[in-house]
């Protein structure tokens, strides 16, 4: 039997979609690039933002119109959200929710079988995603995820740093940790700094070249983890989402930090490893955000000089509190936000990269296109391309940045 999977959204997404084939792979069946000869098609769905809701949607039509005799299986947020639309569509054969989707390759194929290690170069990267926490316990008020994932529940240290031994022994050069809300990886097992707590055993216990973590609210990072930025194994890059440079906005949005205290933890993190790339999320048109308001949040931005920036606009998520929130900034207002908020950050991610011209930097190669490029990563999340005969993919060699 032959499986395509695809997953739009989040790097859990990602990770939940590795999983899932590789757990394909241990049932018998052969883990397919294209959906064009699949007998099962998997889509993990994102519901992040009402733009996420139709990009899944319509990328569910789009697969079915590819492979139409295809098995059509949905799972993920969107399917947990919307569990009638998302079986009304044509080819879908099973809707799984997030409740379910560990028992997703039992549920579609009827077995049920431990994952192989790793499936190298599936989804165009090298980099293996480990899913250590899942769910979520903060307030944020424009925030459907939480309500779709459920409470934050974490991986066992033990369990993760074998699944992480396990990756590097078949091949990994570099593993991202994710979850919904990684600071808060074990928490609920009753450890005070639970994710230092883990990035030091797999530092200290794995022969992982690389490091990365993806995304860490702004007050899950303490002392005792940017102080293993010491290690030149963990990756320069923290993402960290600020979601508004305004005080005012981020009260409104539940967020448990202010700007002065995002600027010391952003300090306190350049102390460590000043050359680190900090990579943010910003919220542009929330309820109530005036033109001050976002003139605010831009400055700020701007003061911070980001590495990199992942701007949206307010979107209004039924369940929410925010869609109760007076003051709704009108759709082309939060276009037009957005569209300064990205302008702004492709400046500053352009100042970012010229500080490294003329540096010999690691970078991980992760793919070759059609003309012979081969791209890669540096540590700091910087995308390099070079022209090379040999063959790169899964290595990390040393370059000069031009």
């Amino acid at each position: 039997m032959n499986v395509y999977l695809e997953y739009l959204g989040c790097r859990l997404n990602a990770a939940e979609v590795d999983s899932l084939a590789r757990q394909f792979a241990a049932a018998g069946c052969v883990v397919t690039d294209t959906p064009a000869d699949a007998d099962v098609i998997v889509l993990n769905t994102c519901a992040v933002t009402a733009q996420a809701v139709r990009k899944s949607r319509h990328r569910l039509r789009a697969l079915h119109r590819l492979r139409p005799q295809a098995r059509l299986a949905v799972v993920g947020c969107w399917a947990t959200e919307d569990v009638a639309h998302a079986a009304a569509l044509p080819g879908v054969t099973g809707v799984i929710p997030n409740t379910d989707k560990a028992r997703a390759v039992e549920i579609i194929i009827g077995v049920d079988a431990a994952p192989v290690a790793w499936l190298p170069g599936r989804w165009g990267h090298t980099r293996a995603f480990l899913a250590v926490q899942d769910g979520c316990d903060h307030a944020c008020t424009y925030c459907i995820t939480r309500v779709l994932r459920g409470p934050a529940h974490s991986r066992s240290l033990d369990d993760a740093v074998q699944a992480a031994r396990d990756l590097v022994v078949h091949g990994a050069q570099e593993i991202v940790l994710t979850g919904v809300s990684l600071g808060a990886y074990g928490h609920d097992l009753g450890m005070a700094h639970g994710l230092a707590a883990l990035v030091d055993a797999i530092l200290q216990r794995t022969d992982v070249p690389r490091l990365r973590l993806s995304s860490v609210e702004p007050w899950d990072v303490n002392d005792p983890l940017l102080r293993l930025w010491e290690s030149p194994r963990l990756c320069r890059q923290l993402h960290v989402p600020l979601q508004s440079g305004s005080d005012t906005v981020l009260k409104r949005m539940g967020r448990r930090i202010n700007t002065a205290q995002f600027t010391a933890l952003v300090d306190a993190a350049r102390a460590v490893s000043p050359h680190i790339a900090i990579t943010t999320d910003v919220i542009v048109g929330f309820p109530g955000e005036t033109e001050a308001d976002f003139v605010e949040s831009l400055d700020f931005v701007a003061q911070m000089a980001f590495a990199r920036l992942h701007v949206f606009p307010y979107s209004e998520r039924p369940g929410t509190p925010a869609v109760r929130l007076p003051g709704a900034v009108p759709a082309a207002i939060r276009t037009e936000r957005a569209t300064r908020m990205r302008a702004l950050g492709e400046q500053l991610a352009a100042e970012y990269r010229l500080k490294f011209i003329g540096q010999i930097l690691p970078v991980l190669w992760e793919q070759q296109d059609e003309v012979g490029n081969w791209r890669g990563l540096t540590d700091n999340y910087l995308e390099v391309t070079t022209q090379s005969e040999r063959d790169l993919y899964n290595q990390i060699t040393l370059a000069k940045v031009l």
